[in-house]
């Protein structure tokens, strides 16, 4: 199979990545448990996401004694760098090993340093879970693969950015959810939504307000190919059969979602428009079916 193409916006087959992904999806949920107990909760779950920095994804600043902590993939040098405030640190090589290994060397990195965490061991969000120190199951990871996933998201990046910049309404950071393997950026109305009924106690922090959410997510399950995504919690009538931008972008009803396939995107004349016509008309049309105090939100 071909291998990837080292520039911006390259192809990301499902199946060309997708053991490496489900090996990479339980380590960073590994990495970010640690920061349930050592940050103090934000709004929605956002002190737990990743953040981009100049070569991979991080957490945000965790406790650690007296001392911060951060956890970095670095895929640029393909390592998990792991950095105290005292100048201590390590580094775990990105290589191929089972998430039991991955696991192991973590918990003994953190010990190393003076830094012992205990995270609850079971994965979130995914089917058939398996407790981290017994996964031997998976086990890939490609450099190649994963590099290209980095060059992706740093791809999409400044446009997400833009769109987030547009907003004077309170907005989340552009951050990386771990649990659901995504990279999101939500917007608020301002208005509380309607309690979910049999909600557990994440779901209601993360959707006690009327949102509306855009992202991109690698793919799986039913949905075959990595797409950018856009909902609206509460969904307003009329949303599904919204007209959105550019053509290829289809609403879900299984996921109550618009998709627009990455892949649509990476080979249109100018990615960075097709994208940000996804996210401008999707938003749109939640905004205005769901009748957003807009003037008091968007910038001018």
């Amino acid at each position: 199979m071909n291998r990837p193409d080292p520039g911006p916006w390259p192809a990301l087959p499902l199946a060309a990545w997708q053991e490496t992904y489900a090996t990479l999806h339980m380590w960073m949920q590994v990495v970010g448990k640690l920061t349930l107990t050592t940050t103090p909760l934000a709004n929605h779950w956002w002190n737990v996401t990743f953040h981009f920095t100049a070569r991979g994804l991080a957490t945000q600043p965790m406790r650690c004694g007296a001392r911060t902590l951060v956890a970095q993939f670095d895929f640029l040098a393909h390592e998990l760098q792991l950095r105290a405030s005292d100048g201590a640190g390590e580094a775990i090589a990105l290589e191929p090993m089972t998430v039991a290994d991955f696991y192991a060397k973590v918990m003994a990195a953190l010990e190393r340093m003076g830094c012992p965490i205990r995270i609850w061991t079971m994965p979130v969000e995914v089917a058939d879970p398996i407790p981290f120190e017994r996964d031997t199951k998976r086990r890939s990871y490609d450099r190649e693969r994963a590099g290209a996933f980095w060059r992706a998201l740093e791809s999409m990046r400044p446009v997400f950015e833009g769109f987030r910049c547009g907003f004077v309404g309170k907005c989340s950071p552009v951050h990386f959810f771990w649990g659901s393997f995504d990279l999101a950026v939500t917007r608020f109305s301002g208005r509380r939504a309607p309690e979910r009924p049999g909600a557990d106690a994440m779901t209601r922090e993360a959707y006690s307000h009327e949102v509306i959410s855009h992202g991109f997510w690698p793919g799986g399950g039913t949905v075959a190919e990595p797409v950018f995504y856009a909902y609206a919690a509460r969904e307003p009538e009329g949303f599904p059969a919204a007209r959105v931008s550019p053509e290829a972008a289809r609403y879900d009803p299984g996921f109550h979602e618009f998709f627009l396939p990455y892949e649509a995107v990476r080979t249109s004349a100018d990615p960075e428009k097709a994208l940000g016509a996804f996210l401008a008309s999707t938003y749109d049309a939640g905004a205005r079916l769901a009748n957003w105090p807009r003037a008091e939100l968007e910038r001018a």
